[in-house]
């Protein structure tokens, strides 16, 4: 396939920016979707190059878009297909270095993903090595057509990489999820920790599955060992690793179907569904006699679809626990829940299996976040967990509380910043005055702040700023008029005035408990 093939293709919608013909009649022997700012080291000559050119920016010198397009042509890329999604278009600085240093460079509109892409070069290159003997960057026939039996077969993960790799020897590989999970891993590679296999779904000699799959349903073919192997050969492996994920993929879509039916058996506005209902929507997903149930509930940004891949992915380390991950019918874009059975069932399947432990789930998820999180920076990621429901009938009031405490941890902020911290809040960490609050929602707190303080609630006034400051210190010195003068640096007589106005002003009584409380409330709502 040459590179003006690519150009000849509606379905992709490319752009030639620039090329000769001596460029466009190039061969493509490969594709690798970087966005490296020097990516020449892990390029192969012959290969296309994709980038979404998110290493660059506005601001940076020409120097940068030089260096990027030297190291292409240094490593033989035979084109460069930049995306215009990240700048709205492809940089003129960048069509120019690519003019000088003699790259052709095509431009990728939004609406086709890199995918798109890649399964077009991959494809035509599989037709053309069926129709003649196997190139030195291609995988034997046998070998194609054994992965093909075991695909159409169904098997697992773990044989189909091993037989992928049997030519070269078995070495050891992984097939590694985004966050650390070992979903395959080949006889001859020993056993990878969670953290390390994190880590090692960043490192070099490890390659993306699926390029085009959100980051947090990325799957990785991992080899930690070099292995003398053209590209072209792995990403063919991967290929194949990602026709098996694409069917798992459409399993977990008819899935979501089931939880979304019984999300919305638990949501029911009016009366509550009926047991014998509501346990059949159990027993759709998977989930009768797993009690007792937790529920979560998570969410991105608007405009983003990746909620539901990271939360299932989240999922998949509670690796004794059912789950169900859906869309309430009343949920805001951006946003997933699930139920959770932590009741593992016995081989007879009688349900008396042992508890998993619905304490260690918070627990896990807690300690997977910043992983998870990390996997997409720029998406703020919230989550809320309920305690646990006993029985069927409860888990409307789980519903409740895991919304109640994605709230908070969507209104929970850094001590001395604005920003909301991306935050995994279970239910039982809101054990203060304070965290509760949390979970109303802004407008209402602020409300409540408005009302419950009366004029004081307006602290443009300078005069209403002071009595505020006097209030809160006041509060938080358990109403003692000595600590509180000491810590104003005040006469004691000074912060009777003060706390007289306050009284006042918002007609409570501060020699009372409850009236106290209501004006705490309302300075944590502020």
């Amino acid at each position: 396939m040459h590179v003006e093939d690519l150009l000849r293709l509606e379905s992709l919608d490319l752009t030639l920016l620039w090329g000769d013909r001596p460029q466009l009649t190039r061969e493509i022997t490969g594709v690798t979707a970087t966005d490296l700012e020097d990516p020449g080291r892990f390029l192969q000559r012959g290969e296309l190059v994709l980038s979404g050119l998110v290493w660059w920016a506005p601001a940076d010198d020409e120097a940068k878009a030089e260096r990027f397009v030297a190291a292409l042509e240094e490593a033989g890329a035979v084109a460069l297909l930049a995306g215009e999604e990240t700048h709205g278009g492809v940089p003129e600085v960048l069509v120019e270095a690519c003019r000088r240093h003699g790259v052709a460079i095509l431009s990728v509109p939004v609406h086709t993903s890199f995918r798109a892409v890649t399964d077009t070069v991959y494809l035509r290159q599989w037709g053309d090595l069926s129709r003649r003997p196997a190139a030195p960057y291609a995988l034997p026939e046998n070998v194609r057509a054994e992965l093909s039996r075991l695909l159409a077969d169904g098997t697992d993960p773990d044989t189909l990489l091993t037989r992928a790799v049997a030519h070269l020897g078995t070495p050891p590989a992984y097939v590694l999820s985004a966050t650390g999970r070992t979903i395959a891993r080949t006889p001859t590679a020993p056993p990878l920790p969670v953290r390390r296999a994190a880590e090692a779904v960043t490192a070099t000699t490890t390659l993306s599955v699926d390029p085009d799959a959100s980051p947090y349903a990325q799957w990785h073919l991992h080899l930690p060992e070099p292995v003398e192997t053209p590209p072209r050969m792995l990403h063919e492996i991967a290929e194949v690793l990602a026709q098996h994920r694409r069917a798992s993929l459409r399993r977990e879509t008819t899935a979501r179907g089931r939880a979304a039916d019984l999300l919305a058996l638990i949501d029911t506005p009016s009366s509550p569904a009926a047991p014998a209902v509501l346990r059949r929507a159990l027993e759709a997903c998977g989930l009768a006699d797993q009690d007792p149930y937790t529920v979560i509930t998570v969410k991105g940004t608007a405009d983003d679809d990746g909620t539901f891949d990271a939360l299932t992915e989240a999922l998949h380390h509670l690796t004794d626990c059912g789950v169900a991950v859906g869309r309430l019918p009343t949920a805001e874009p951006g946003e997933a829940t699930a139920v959770i059975g932590t009741r593992t069932r016995t081989d007879s399947g009688t349900g008396s299996g042992t508890d998993s432990g619905t304490d260690t789930i918070a627990t896990t998820l807690k300690n997977l976040w910043p992983t998870l999180q990390s996997r997409n920076a720029n998406v703020p990621l919230h989550g809320g967990i309920s305690t646990p429901a006993t029985t069927p009938q409860t888990l409307k009031g789980a519903l409740t509380q895991a919304r109640y405490a994605l709230t908070a941890a969507r209104s929970r902020r850094a001590p001395g910043t604005e920003a909301p911290t991306s935050n995994l809040t279970a239910i039982e960490d809101l054990t203060t005055l304070g965290a509760l609050l949390t979970g109303i929602p802004a407008d209402v707190r602020t409300a409540f702040g408005i009302h419950a303080l009366g004029p004081l609630a307006d602290d443009t006034n300078p005069s209403h700023r002071m009595l505020l400051e006097t209030l809160d210190v006041f509060l938080t010195h358990n109403g003692s008029w000595a600590r509180t003068a000491e810590a104003l640096h005040l006469h004691v007589n000074t912060v009777h005035y003060r706390i007289q106005r306050v009284e006042m002003l918002t007609g409570r009584d501060l020699a009372r408990l409850d009236h106290k409380l209501d004006l705490k409330a309302a300075l944590l709502c502020r």
